[in-house]
């Protein structure tokens, strides 16, 4: 019983922390804002931009010197013995032996260094440095790209919140007329002029409403949720859209767009660009390479351990040094790097076919939402048209009920009839919405929408 009132609390002083929340009124520009700064995606495209520079460097590093230290202490428990002819020394008393066996080192060798290193030639070296910068750009387009799929699914989520919100204010308004009428016939029925099943057939026209309109207050909490997810805002904010008038104007559409503006496919010819490098990667397998070496060593070597020991110690100390220049030419490798070449050349042309297509894709893609938008401003007209005129046939209807001219059935039948026209107008206007955003899109003027 006591963990059943402790989750109790817990639930009621977390529904009280969601509550004390400040309602925050966001309009489209706001909500578009928000979600370049919050969202995930456009994060880490801005990541991708600063780890671009780490990779520049990175390929830099290839063409700039190269040094490092060493050192080592090696102990020899056992020295290697080597076996030499006796004879082989001129001058040395005769011997039975007809070996001389020596030991080879000391029982102890130190060594510290610093070792220099210069690529003088090598193409792949700068061959990577090139790609490095257009990897950069490339990640920099494709962070405008991600801006414009990030404006995308915010403008369709907020236009469906907004036609939500529309169609619950129509059921409210609907609501608050049946009222009134129920309310005239509960007072007619109290004085005897009016039947019961009028009143009863009212009251369950209004209790149909009020689950249409439960239905709606849960389609726009859903809707809100989706929005605030792809505004990269947690979900339990609690929002609320700013009242827009969003007009519906006739656009001039041209017949056809130049695609080549588009980000899509500055990223495809991006990606073409970093192709042509990596396939010049592979060809710089066929260059020689030179490079310049450097080398300076200190070594101690003696029965003892060398470490701060001289030679009355009987540690000797000595250093060396070298300085070379390295050329590396390739003759044959099995037809390896013209494998990897013409590797490299397919993949250039398989992504030559994907921007033809996405050319296509493109063109359609325009030309579907300059239709929808077309076809959508014609049925807004219609719609609207339609709603004058059955708000018009439920006034009269109405007062004909007023009078006795227009039965129940009738003045119940014209208020779903001016519903249905309502929401047909506000869906009408959803897709007009949905129609432009895709237009901006194809258009490449997808930012415009942040400055409305």
């Amino acid at each position: 019983m006591k963990n059943i009132l402790k989750i109790n609390l817990l639930a009621l002083l977390f529904s009280a922390t969601v509550f004390a929340q400040e309602k925050q009124t966001i309009t489209l520009k706001d909500a578009v804002e928000y979600a370049l700064q919050n969202k995930a995606e456009a994060k880490k495209a801005k990541l991708a931009i600063e780890n671009s520079e780490y990779q520049i460097q990175e390929a830099r590093a290839g063409a700039l010197p190269n040094l490092s230290a060493n050192g080592s202490i090696t102990y020899n428990p056992i020295l290697q013995e080597t076996a030499i002819p006796a004879d082989g020394f001129p001058g040395m008393p005769p011997s039975d032996e007809p070996f001389l066996i020596l030991a080879m080192g000391q029982k102890w060798n130190s060594v510290a260094g610093a070792t220099l290193t210069q690529n003088i030639f090598d193409q792949t070296v700068f061959t990577g440095l090139k790609a490095a910068k257009t990897t950069r750009e490339f990640y920099q387009i494709n962070a405008q790209l991600t801006e414009e799929q990030v404006i995308e699914r915010v403008a369709t989520a907020y236009y469906n919140v907004f036609v939500q919100k529309e169609q619950l204010e129509t059921i409210d308004s609907s609501y608050v007329n049946i009222e009134k009428t129920r309310n005239v016939i509960k007072s007619l029925f109290d004085n005897g002029l009016a039947r019961e099943i009028d009143l009863d057939r009212v009251e369950v026209q209004l209790t149909n409403i009020k689950t249409q309109r439960q239905q709606l207050v849960n389609a726009v909490q859903l809707q809100e949720n989706s929005l605030k997810f792809y505004m990269g805002m947690p979900i339990a904010q609690p929002i609320e859209l700013a009242d827009q008038d969003f007009t519906v104007e006739q656009m001039l559409l041209a017949d056809e767009i130049d695609v080549e503006g588009r980000t899509e496919m500055k990223v495809l010819k991006k990606q073409e660009e970093l192709l042509g490098l990596q396939k010049e990667a592979r060809k710089a397998a066929y260059y020689p390479t030179l490079s310049l070496s450097a080398s300076y060593n200190y070594m101690g070597q003696g029965a003892k351990f060398p470490i701060g020991a001289g030679l009355e110690d009987g540690i000797y100390w000595s250093d060396f040094s070298s300085i070379g220049l390295n050329l590396k030419i390739p003759i044959f490798n099995g037809f390896a790097t013209k494998a990897r070449v013409s590797m490299a050349d397919i993949e250039i042309r398989e992504l030559q076919e994907d921007i033809i297509d996405t050319k296509l894709g493109l063109d359609l893609e325009y030309q579907n939402a300059k239709s929808q938008i077309e076809n959508n401003y014609i049925a807004i007209e219609n719609q609207q048209q339609n709603v004058d005129l059955a708000q018009k046939v439920v006034n009269n209807t109405q007062s004909n009920y007023q009078l006795g001219l227009a039965t129940l059935t009738d003045l119940l039948e014209a208020q779903n009839t001016l519903v249905d026209a309502r929401n047909n107008y506000s869906n009408a206007v959803l897709q007009y919405k949905l129609a432009e955003v895709q237009l901006l899109k194809s258009k490449g003027e997808l930012k415009t929408l942040t400055q409305q």
